[in-house]
């Protein structure tokens, strides 16, 4: 026997396998918003984007300082002969300079990484020169013939290994300033949870000690009894001095970012440059750990900041 479905029916069941998958991808959605906003895994892209540019950054300077190599080779060398010792103490002069801005660029990917401020010019000196000597070792035979197109050629990869050698400290400043700034709107958003991801998950509140009441519930019913029907004169506890009791020590409350600013700003004093402003001497003015120490440095280092433009707007207006 056939059973015929009404119309009505298939329509209404077709509606609500519709709201249930809605509601489904709605709740999935929701899931992956609040995981890809989340700080860790923003932490997490951001590492793996870092790795790529640093890779793609380094293989670009070390062909390019490779490409250099033989016409410094050739500059140096002078016209000597093959296999002689003149020839063969040329190719260490490109090596020697590539090797000294190799080891400039590799302390600022770590300085960048922390934001750590430069505090000499002598960074910027040695890699401008270290350009312009392989820049002008590198075209001066095109120069001295006239080559315009031999000029062009070899003045492509000094130029663009020191456009990288630029850049790169730049991109990784803004990459840590991606990762710092998802952690600030996750601590505005919910400061418990931020403290917590910090500095671990808080202490469980220790037990209370039991009152003499549960310990005689807990005795056997024997003991109970016979702690219940002893005469007065056996309860009579000897005199002994009381020793007074220690009070525990007060807990106290879970510092979050601000208070560590806060701490900082205090601590800051007159006439102090946001340079000075280092991870080490957040740690040092405020106690707070290696990890947060970055952050603490660099909110200081802008609260710094915009009071000198505000001094500075001020003074202007007066004067």
């Amino acid at each position: 026997m056939t059973h015929i479905v009404a119309p009505s029916n298939v329509e209404q069941v077709g509606k609500t396998s519709g709201v249930d998958r809605l509601r489904t991808q709605a709740v999935e959605a929701s899931q992956v918003r609040a995981l890809s906003t989340h700080p860790d895994v923003v932490a997490l892209r951001v590492e793996s984007v870092r790795t790529q540019v640093d890779r793609c950054m380094w293989v670009g300077i070390v062909l390019g300082l490779a490409f250099t190599m033989v016409n410094v080779q050739a500059f140096a060398a002078q016209g000597a002969a093959m296999g002689s010792l003149p020839w063969v103490a040329a190719w260490l002069l490109d090596p020697m300079v590539s090797l000294v801005l190799i080891a400039v660029l590799r302390a600022e990917q770590i300085t960048a990484r922390y934001q750590v401020s430069d505090h000499t010019k002598w960074i910027g000196r040695t890699k401008r020169f270290a350009f312009a000597a392989t820049y002008a070792m590198n075209t001066w035979a095109s120069f001295g013939h006239g080559d315009v197109a031999g000029v062009v050629l070899h003045s492509v990869p000094p130029v663009l290994v020191f456009c990288a050698a630029e850049t790169a400290p730049v991109l990784r400043d803004r990459l840590t300033e991606a990762v710092l700034r998802a952690e600030r709107a996750a601590a505005l958003a919910d400061p418990q949870k931020a403290a917590e991801r910090l500095d671990g998950p808080a202490e469980a509140p220790a037990a209370p000690e039991p009152t003499p009441v549960a310990q005689n519930a807990a005795q056997p019913p024997e003991l109970a009894a016979t702690a219940t029907t002893l005469p007065d004169v056996v309860k009579v506890p000897r005199k002994t001095a009381a020793k007074p009791r220690k009070k525990p020590a007060a807990k106290t409350g879970r510092k979050l970012l601000a208070d560590y600013v806060a701490d900082a700003l205090a601590a800051v004093e007159p006439g102090m440059a946001p340079a000075d402003v280092t991870p080490a001497w957040a740690r040092q003015a405020t106690g707070c750990s290696a990890g947060l120490s970055a952050k603490v440095a660099t909110a200081v280092r802008e609260s710094l900041a915009s009071n000198d433009e505000i001094t500075g707007e001020f003074e202007r207006k007066a004067a």
